[in-house]
């Protein structure tokens, strides 16, 4: 059978060639004109390493499919003819990529190609601590023990295929603190952790989980090695001349552990005449506290609150010096030193799930300790262990039981488990004796390990491992058992916290600063505010099974009264969210009316189009625009006047023909938003004129504010949907995606379609799609 693309081609230039004046193109013309793309985008020079099809026309489509994904791509987002020339209608369009789009999908069905993952991928730090956490039942924060990894197609568990000797020292130190933890080792010294409330955090209302009729300070989760005495030691915050701030009256402070009054403070104003020297200095305690995880309160009694009469609103902020000093005292840091008068490891919840047995005498010990240690392996090596595996382990634990007896041979014995390869490492052997590029299907403990840290990043547990080790994971209805139920799992929330955390850019939002003089009522109260608002959207669609496409429209949203002051919602009260129903006219709901986003799509003292129209083109329609030139400079905002709008500044960028075709495709759609300021609050004046919030796409639709920019992303559902599935297949198999994975990700898409789009069916079709469940010999 003939594939040769020739006569779909020349339907893609019907228009050109029947425009007034225009001749009849020569063979060849039908891949200069689609190939021309490039050439406006990036000069003449991009067409060496672009997309130009003139050498592509006279052979099959199945022979160059990388090339065709790529038209295939174009013709989807209608980038292809660019901007400004001649276009098909939509039937042409259509015809021309369900013809494409036919001839890949059964050449691929013939050879399918799965790609490559690396065969050997270390733990990233999220990974490492959800590990931990299932593994030993313990809840550690690995940012303190790692440093930050390195993102990559915009995730950071792509690039995790070294380890350096430097990082390999904090693997180590962190695999010693923790097992020490775990067991509840005995200390040569008490040991201390500080624990810091961010600097910009207002402290004048309740902090979610602390008492009614408190107000500020801190909840602060922490795992207590041993049953004994602990001091707390409290700071207030101060200013530049080292006063408290606040303190203009005398303030009750209370100590909670588990949600418990056990100790409290008051804290005064120092004498006239006396600095502010001493006035925190007094502030510590010593309690006993039981071994394991516990909550630890830090907090103010709140004074009963006047009705502050004014005609101004007045701010929300209360933590700056000079702006907005703080109404009352607030708290600074935690200091937890112990134990003190030890009375041994107790009865936590790490110990409980690592000594699964105790030996009776002496002779037993070693035969008790291969048995804990073989249970503890297979979950953390993710497969059977046999004594080969148990060797090394056994060794550190008779060397530490000489040392302190057996609790002290099982924490050398974890130590040594938690640096080794096994655990820090996802290995997929290479199967011998195949052919250089042959397709072959993973193991089922292999698939076990993919699946668990896609749905959970973290390892597999018992019953999944149990049903790869049997053999039957690779079966379909088993498959689909075992994925529904790690999606109902807690554990699954990992898919908010991680992969929509990085898709969204909501990780950004730590490192938001807005320009404190033109955004004076920004916090981190409502900076976490704004994430959770997202989160909780993110989590209703994975929970409830929702299609996916209420992320883009919905009808309601999740306020807290911090959030609902923002955005002018009234009636909401406490910093409990809640789901909070909006009348159609409403300006919030989707993503695309979230603070969240608005807010890290933007600088810190205006709006960006640009950032907003790139975001959208590469998170929700899947065709991010190009790199720019390295000789493109940025635009100056010297040179344009401050007082025009956003939209008359970014015309300088499209004057410039070097500029102006990327900038075509990313400013009309981020024009869109422009209802919404740097800080996602809705204004309809930007200087003082009113806002312009037409927009478009490159497929010519023109839209007016976020409603059409929506209606109009929904109107062809097929490219958000595909775009989330190319993220969420990156997130699950650590690499990009590679022209050669769109035949998955079409047939995930089709398969989700029949099921309107539910987020389950898209897992469910990427958990059984060639390049999850396959690979290929190098």
């Amino acid at each position: 059978m003939n594939h040769r693309p020739n006569w779909v081609l020349m339907a893609l230039l019907s228009c050109v060639a029947s425009a007034p004046g225009a001749q009849q193109p020569a063979a060849g013309a039908v891949g200069a004109v689609m190939g021309k793309f490039c050439v406006d985008c990036h000069g003449k020079d991009a067409v060496k390493g672009g997309l130009n099809l003139e050498k592509l026309l006279p052979e099959d489509v199945s022979r160059n499919p990388d090339a065709w994904e790529q038209v295939v791509r174009k013709l989807r987002a209608r980038h292809m003819p660019p901007i400004g020339k001649p276009r098909p209608d939509e039937k042409t369009f259509d015809a021309v990529v369900a013809a494409l789009v036919t001839t890949l999908d059964r050449a691929a069905a013939t050879k399918p190609n799965p790609g490559r993952t690396d065969a050997v991928r270390r733990l990233n730090r999220t990974e490492y601590q959800n590990a931990i956490r299932d593994l030993l039942a313990l809840e550690i924060d690995a940012t303190a023990l790692l440093p930050p990894d390195e993102a990559s197609h915009g995730f950071d568990n792509v690039t995790v295929g070294t380890l350096s000797p430097t990082l390999l020292d904090r693997y180590i130190t962190a695999a010693q603190k923790i097992s020490r933890l775990a067991v509840g080792g005995v200390q040569r010294a008490p040991g201390g952790d500080t624990f810091r409330v961010k600097p910009d955090i207002t402290q004048e209302e309740r902090i979610e989980g602390l008492p009614l009729g408190t107000r500020g300070g801190a909840l602060i989760r922490h795992t207590f090695a041993q049953d004994g005495e602990y001091e707390f030691q409290l700071r207030l915050t101060r200013d530049r001349n080292d006063l408290v701030e606040g303190l203009r009256e005398p303030h009750q402070m209370l100590v909670l552990l588990d949600g418990e009054q056990v100790h409290s403070f008051t804290v005064k104003p120092p004498p006239p005449g006396k600095g502010h020297n001493d006035v925190d200095t007094g502030l510590t305690v010593r309690l006993p506290v039981k071994s394991g995880p516990h909550a630890v309160g830090i907090t103010f009694l709140k004074n009963p609150a006047s009705l502050l009469e004014t005609a101004r609103q007045p701010y929300n902020v209360s933590f700056n010096f000079h702006r907005h000093p703080r109404q009352s005292p607030a708290l600074y840091q935690v200091s937890v030193t112990g134990p003190f008068a030890a009375k041994g490891p107790g009865n936590a919840p790490s110990r409980r799930r690592i000594f699964i047995t105790q030996p009776k005498s002496p002779g037993e010990e070693e035969t008790c300790a291969k048995q804990i240690l073989s249970t503890l392996m297979r979950r953390a090596y993710r497969r059977p262990v046999n004594d080969a595996d148990l060797a090394r382990p056994i060794e550190f634990f008779r060397d530490g039981r000489k040392e302190g007896g057996f609790d002290a041979g099982i924490e050398a014995a974890l130590s040594a488990v938690l640096v080794s390869r096994e655990f820090l490492f996802r290995v997929e052997q290479e199967q011998k004796g195949l052919a250089p590029k042959t397709t072959y299907r993973i193991s089922d403990l292999e698939l076990a390990s993919r699946l668990s840290f896609f749905l959970w990043s973290s390892i597999p547990d018992d019953e999944l491992l149990d049903v790869a080790a049997r053999g039957q994971l690779g079966k379909p209805d088993v498959l689909a058992k075992q994925t529904r139920r790690m999606l109902a799992d807690p554990r699954s929330r990992s898919l908010v916290s991680n992969f929509a955390s990085q898709w969204l850019h909501l990780r950004n939002l730590d490192s938001i600063t807005p320009d404190g003089r033109l955004f004076p009522d920004f916090d981190d109260n409502l900076r976490q505010a704004m994430r959770r608002e997202t989160e909780l959207l993110f989590e209703e669609v994975l929970r409830e099974d929702r299609s996916v496409l209420d992320l883009l429209r919905t009808d309601h949203t999740f306020l807290s009264e911090r959030l609902a002051k923002h955005y002018g919602i009234p009636n909401i009260f406490g910093e409990r969210f809640r789901r909070v129903a909006l009348a159609p006219e409403s300006p919030r709901g989707g993503l695309l009316r979230h603070a969240s986003v608005l807010t890290v799509t933007s600088y810190a003292t205006r709006t960006s189009p640009v950032i907003r129209g790139k975001w959208i083109l590469e998170n929700l329609v899947g065709t991010p625009p190009p790199p720019p030139l390295p000789d493109v400079p940025a635009l100056d905002d010297n040179k344009v006047s401050a007082s025009l709008p956003v939209r008359e500044r970014l015309a300088a960028h499209r004057a410039n023909a070097a500029c102006a075709s990327c900038h075509d495709l990313m400013d009309p759609v981020g024009f869109a938003l422009e209802n919404y300021d740097a800080l996602g609050r809705r204004r309809t004046l930007e200087e003082g004129r009113p806002v312009d919030a037409t927009g478009g796409f490159p497929d010519g639709a023109k839209f007016t504010g976020v409603a059409g920019l929506e209606q109009t992303l929904l109107n062809r559902p097929e490219l958000f949907v595909g775009t989330l599935t190319e993220k969420l297949l990156t997130f699950a198999l650590g690499r990009g995606v590679e022209p050669f994975d769109a035949p998955a990700v079409r047939q995930v898409v089709r398969e989700a379609k029949a099921d309107n789009h539910r987020f389950s069916a898209i897992v469910l079709g990427i958990v059984k799609s060639t390049p999850f469940t396959m690979r290929q010999s190098p």
